[in-house]
């Protein structure tokens, strides 16, 4: 789907010639959040976000004559409260030299188009109360829960 007839961007799926420019993109995602995760890690989350099983995850990315900007992960799962699925968009991010463009905005925004496309309208995600940039944005096209997190201890993935 065609966003910014100025900058020529594209949000479109992730294929597999991408590997390269996804695997910078979410090596980036990854330092931000101070994670590195070993190369099987990298392999299994490439190969899940291809995969044609619905139940696995998804993946979309911003192009740009052809240079990739930024991505989006996310995953339908079933919930106790509800005959639908819900939407787990899990990671977003934009390469730091392309943020405020309305990239991120547009990749949230075609996560909801599909999880609508697909029947499963409740999407949701987390942020660290650092990411402020993210929060703002956030605020913009979603509304904050009242949840609290919790963690298994020594797990935070």
């Amino acid at each position: 789907m065609p966003l910014d007839p100025g900058l020529g961007l594209n949000i479109r799926p992730l294929t597999a010639a991408d590997e390269g420019a996804w695997r910078e993109l979410w090596k980036a995602y990854l330092e931000y959040y101070e994670t590195e995760l070993p190369e099987e890690i990298y392999r299994t989350t490439f190969a899940r976000l291809l995969s044609d099983d619905p139940q696995e995850f998804h993946g979309l990315v911003a192009e740009r004559e052809g240079d990739l900007l930024g991505l989006v992960h996310f995953v339908y799962h079933r919930s106790c409260w509800s005959t639908e699925n819900n939407c787990y968009l899990q990671d977003l991010f934009v390469a730091p030299d392309w943020r405020g463009k309305s990239i991120g905005r547009a990749l949230i925004e075609a996560v909801y188009a599909a999880s609508d496309v697909d029947g499963h309208p409740n999407v949701y995600w987390l942020t660290q109360h650092f990411n402020d940039a993210g929060r703002r944005l956030y605020d913009r096209v979603g509304e904050l829960s009242p949840f609290v997190v919790y963690n298994r201890p020594g797990y935070d993935a």
